[in-house]
């Protein structure tokens, strides 16, 4: 009987190896095919994969191709669909105050961007009407950090550890025009997440969340942040360390994928010079996307154009 077992397991592997062999083949002559009938999506798609946006995204967004060869420059159409795609809104945050939470995994450079968010304001209004609270009582030093900030600029700072004593903190701010509030970062995973995310639902229902999404992540872990954080439907989110990255592909894909538009961009930790309004910068963001490119990369061919394996009798 083991032996019989192990001769199924082998016969077994040898199927699902043949299965992916005829799958990739059959994925390879879709793919060419569709060279031939559509060369400016392909060479939309090709060029989108190359700037580092994932198969499915690129393919999304070259299936709005225009159908006329005859465009004058052709070589603009790739990164004008995808400013054309990028999601991205006119936030009034720092005109019009409010309450609002910056919330996101950890290291995403949530403290920085409110320290640039109160630094904007206070240019702008003055530090009379504006407070900093920090829910962040788990992470070493990070109370410090705000308080640091709220020292210098001369912003009374609040403490509170569970949804009732944010409740009451932001009871005794109602006069504030804008408070802004700083959480703790936490993995999906982690035990304190869900009690975060509470804490913010419970304590500051009537909160805005800006979600920070740092531009150096991997696509995985980024559309993990989007997906974790859902549950506080957040408005917008803050695109961070812009400068620290190799490629913009995974976070562009991440905010068009996801349908998540982008409020701010942070490039640098220059407080706040080095925060931007989104919707000013579609196409230096987009121009970045492209100096950053990898000409390397190979095409993938879209995820989409692969047959199912029930469907290979068709092609035989």
């Amino acid at each position: 009987p083991a032996a019989t077992d192990a001769t199924y397991d082998a016969m077994r592997r040898e199927i699902r190896d043949l299965r992916r062999s005829l799958e990739g083949g059959f994925a390879r002559l879709a793919w060419n095919q569709a060279r031939e009938e559509d060369p400016l999506k392909a060479r939309v798609f090709d060029e989108l994969t190359a700037i580092g946006l994932t198969a499915e995204v690129a393919w999304r967004i070259a299936d709005t191709a225009p159908r006329d060869l005859r465009v004058a420059d052709r070589a603009q159409i790739p990164l004008a669909l995808l400013a054309r795609s990028l999601p991205l809104v006119d936030d009034q945050t720092v005109e019009t105050g409010g309450v609002v939470a910056v919330v996101g995994p950890t290291g995403a450079g949530k403290t920085t961007t409110i320290a640039k968010f109160a630094a904007r304001w206070c240019a702008r209004h003055g530090a009379e009407d504006l407070a900093l609270v920090s829910t962040d009582g788990f992470r070493i030093g990070a109370r410090e950090q705000l308080r640091t900030f709220a020292r210098i600029l001369g912003v009374a700072i609040h403490a509170a550890d569970n949804g009732a004593d944010l409740a009451r903190v932001l009871g005794r701010l109602r006069a504030k025009k804008l408070v802004l509030i700083d959480t703790a970062g936490f993995g999906p995973r982690e035990p304190g997440f869900a009690e975060q995310l509470n804490l913010l639902r419970t304590g500051a229902p009537q909160a805005r969340a800006f979600l920070a999404l740092p531009a150096p992540s991997e696509a995985r872990a980024l559309q993990a942040a989007v997906a974790a954080y859902r549950t506080l439907a957040p408005s917008a989110c803050v695109l961070t360390k812009i400068d620290e990255a190799a490629s913009l592909g995974a976070a562009l894909s991440t905010v068009v994928g996801g349908s998540l538009p982008i409020a701010y961009l942070c490039n640098g930790q220059r407080v706040p010079e080095d925060l931007h309004g989104a919707h000013r910068r579609r196409i230096w963001l987009v121009k970045l996307a492209a100096a950053l490119r990898r000409p390397e990369r190979e095409s993938a061919a879209p995820p989409d154009r692969a047959p199912p394996f029930a469907g290979v009798h068709a092609h035989a």
